[in-house]
């Protein structure tokens, strides 16, 4: 019985495209169990008394400091969470790293460096490692004795990863593989001790190895000047003649792409996981700024313009949050389910294959929100925020390398469409079906419109745009056949428009469950009406780049109606959302 075959369909990537969703069936921020929340506390409370403290020093990179702090966090359990427990750690999922992540990443170069060691440089050998390869590396990186890093990007082969030209060469007894060649911007190359390495097995064979940095001829270079993240390490990561012991191939001689890229699917989650944490710092020090400052004889948060930034903010931002979260919930939920049946594929990496195409979505909103939020609470902050004497400044500096980081967003949004068109050919995403199913209702000229700007009015909204998505996706497949991957802007402009729908479902659906939960409207389902708002005029925008870009005059046939929103007072809702943000003194979801 195969993996596919076996899963609930809930629990399929891409399912959300093809119908409503049930709210039990998403994850969400308030369904994160009482010691995770108390995980997450204990993680904020070590960033205030631990880390922030010592922030200029971790800027200037003090020797020693942030091994130490990185060590420290160790000792609280915060590198373990995902650990198996027989490798010494405490087992536990996405969901209960999630809040932890947040946390440490409020200073995003301290935050990248656990994130990195968590994520793409621990997962290889969670996922991948032999029984022995897991005993004798996990435990000392689950607490903090060791740290790890990733090795696969080089000066030639960045977003073209597989066009590496770092080599392997097997030892005339077989014992020893012999690595030559540069690995390039490796974060925490100076202070790792296992690196996983990707090389080319006789120029050819695509594979992993386990390097210790003690193995002769591992040496790295000096640090990059970089523009941001200056409390984390990133360097060349240098091999001449190291040999590495045959036991140190991590999943087979030719698997390593299958690792690479898995790995980076989880390395997508993870970084959005850990871009919330710091997006919501940056509101805080805008809500509190803004309550202080005086302009004309009154707060700036008196003023509407402020006030719109404000609600504009944290409405991306929970938007994002909930997508993260529901992402989370997903990959724990194929794990927890491919144990339950025993499954013959283990159950974590096809849990990250499953959710890649989310896992990107997740990544790319996550990162360019986080940009935007920075760049407005400058803005905010006027020229104080352009000095180095606020943290805004920082923050905007920091922010930028994550549209970079785990593939850029360009290659992000040109790997979504096309991965739905190749689960198409392998019978895993029925395109050609929703393709003309969302035809025959376009042109049979009946419209299930929203009437009303409230949360059914909006599933109706979100479930338009499912089809319209579809049925452009389709048409563009018909048109372009196999030459679609180079039409990049029409391949671009889809994957916005899912993108898009994925946000905007998850931040419905999450407000609903918290009105069900209250028994009455709250400031979540503000937030989720105030993205549909805006949603609406995106997705046409997008929509309108297709269609325009494909033969027909038919295939324009209700492209207003299909995205169809009523008029909508959002000024008013943002000057509400942003009254309770300021009344608060920060974000409140």
């Amino acid at each position: 019985m195969s993996h596919q075959e076996t899963l609930p369909p809930h629990l399929t990537g891409a399912n959300f495209l093809l119908g409503a969703t049930a709210p039990a069936d998403v994850f969400t921020p308030e369904d994160l169990a009482p010691e995770d929340r108390q995980m997450a506390d204990i993680a904020a409370k070590f960033m205030d008394k631990e880390v922030f403290p010592n922030l200029e020093a971790l800027e200037h990179q003090e020797p020693g400091l942030a091994r130490r702090l990185f060590a420290k966090a160790g000792e609280l359990g915060f590198l373990g969470i995902e650990v198996p427990e027989d490798c010494g750690g405490l087992g536990l999922g996405k969901t209960s790293a999630i809040g932890i992540n947040e946390q440490l990443s409020r200073l995003a170069g301290f935050g990248i460096t656990c994130g990195a060691h968590t994520g793409i440089g621990s997962q290889p050998l969670i996922y991948f490692g032999t029984e022995a390869q897991r005993r004798k590396y996990l435990p000392r990186l689950a607490t903090g004795e060791w740290m790890a890093a990733y090795c696969l990007s080089e000066a030639g082969s960045g977003s073209d990863a597989l066009a590496m030209r770092t080599k392997a060469v097997l030892s005339p007894d077989g014992k020893h593989y012999v690595l030559n060649g540069v690995k390039m911007w490796i974060t925490n190359a100076a202070w790792a001790d296992l690196f996983t390495v990707f090389a080319k097995v006789d120029g050819q064979q695509v594979t992993a190895f386990l390097v210790e940095k003690s193995f002769p001829g591992v040496s790295t270079g000096k640090e990059e000047h970089k523009l941001g993240i200056k409390s984390s390490s990133t360097r060349r990561v240098i091999l001449e003649d190291v040999r590495v012991p045959v036991e140190n191939v991590l999943g087979g001689v030719g698997k390593g792409a299958y690792v690479a890229f898995n790995i980076l699917n989880f390395g997508r989650y993870s970084l959005a996981a850990g871009l919330v944490g710091p997006a919501r710092e940056q509101i805080r020090l805008a809500v509190r700024y803004a309550q202080e400052r005086q302009q004309f004889g009154r707060p700036l948060a008196s003023f509407g313009l402020i006030q719109q930034k404000v609600a504009a903010m944290a409405t991306t931002l929970y938007a994002v949050e909930s997508a993260t979260y529901r992402t989370a919930g997903l990959i724990d939920a194929v794990a927890a389910t491919g144990e339950k049946l025993n499954l013959t594929e283990p159950a974590f990496p096809r849990s990250l294959d499953e959710f890649a195409l989310e896992a990107s979505i997740v990544k790319v909103r996550s990162s360019e929100m986080l940009f935007e939020v920075a760049d407005e609470t400058l803005q905010v902050l006027g020229g104080y925020g352009f000095t180095e004497e606020f943290p805004a400044a920082r923050a905007l500096r920091d922010a930028r390398i994550n549209r970079i980081f785990e593939g850029t967003n360009e290659i992000n949004r040109l790997f979504g469409p096309g991965l739905l068109l190749r689960r198409e050919q392998r019978g895993r995403f029925p395109l050609s079906e929703a393709h003309r199913a969302a035809a025959a209702e376009i042109a049979g000229g009946k419209r299930n419109l929203p009437a009303l700007v409230d949360m059914a009015g909006a599933g109706v909204f979100w479930e338009n745009a499912k089809k319209l998505t579809l049925f452009l996706m389709g048409e563009a497949e018909q048109h372009h056949g196999v030459r679609l991957g180079e039409e990049q802007e029409i391949v671009t402009a889809l994957a916005d428009m899912i993108g898009e729908i994925y946000l905007g479902e998850s931040a419905l659906i999450r407000a609903e469950k918290v009105a069900f939960a209250a028994g009455k409207p709250t400031l979540h389902g503000d937030m989720a009406l105030l993205f549909v708002s805006d949603s609406s005029l995106r997705l046409e925008a997008w929509a309108r780049r297709v269609v325009a870009a494909l033969p027909g005059p038919e295939r324009s046939l209700a492209l207003r109606e299909m995205l169809s929103w009523p008029l909508f007072n959002s000024i008013q809702v943002m000057r509400r959302v942003s009254q309770e943000i300021f009344r608060q003194n920060a974000c409140p979801v």
